[in-house]
């Protein structure tokens, strides 16, 4: 596996990508408020924001939101993986899964598989990147993963 690549606030561009690797971009630290915050906010089911109902359920205490997981998942690829100079957005999600619980006091571990990079077809100043994200605890259980694409400008976008 690479460590951080190449690492926050350097300028990365398509051609940075390589097919293949495995990039460890970094950790994030779950918090119970947190976690109650956000989903009072956006999931508002009892195992995410009651701590006493939440200790009779099936999870046995509070779990955070899938979609706050995947909230942190992304502030950590936006800020470890994609360049300002290079990411022009995504046209979405092929795949988002869910394994385990996400409980606070959680260390999270986000990784990314640059699974494909292509040229674009129709527009000479970008490429497509497919990317697996993978996101562990501190026990090495796979909690989410998902798959990608996004559009990276080119280096040298004058070439087709």
């Amino acid at each position: 596996m690479s460590n951080i690549f190449p690492g926050p606030g350097e300028d990365k561009y398509f051609e940075d990508y390589e097919a293949g690797r495995v990039y460890k971009l970094g950790s994030v630290q779950v918090d119970l408020a947190e976690v109650i915050e956000f989903a009072t906010r956006y999931d508002p089911q009892y195992f995410h924001i009651d701590e006493d109902r939440a200790k009779k359920s099936i999870y046995g205490g509070v779990i955070a939101s899938g979609w706050h997981t995947a909230s942190m998942m992304m502030r950590v690829f936006a800020d470890n993986f994609l360049s300002d100079v290079s990411s022009m957005g995504s046209p979405g999600l092929d795949e988002l899964r869910w394994y385990h619980p996400v409980r606070p006091g959680d260390t999270l571990f986000v990784s990314a598989i640059v699974l494909e990079t292509r040229l674009s077809k129709s527009k000479p100043d970008r490429g497509v990147m497919r990317t697996r994200t993978e996101v562990h605890n501190q026990r090495h259980e796979l909690v989410l993963s998902s798959t990608a694409a996004n559009f990276m400008r080119r280096r040298q976008s004058d070439k087709t």
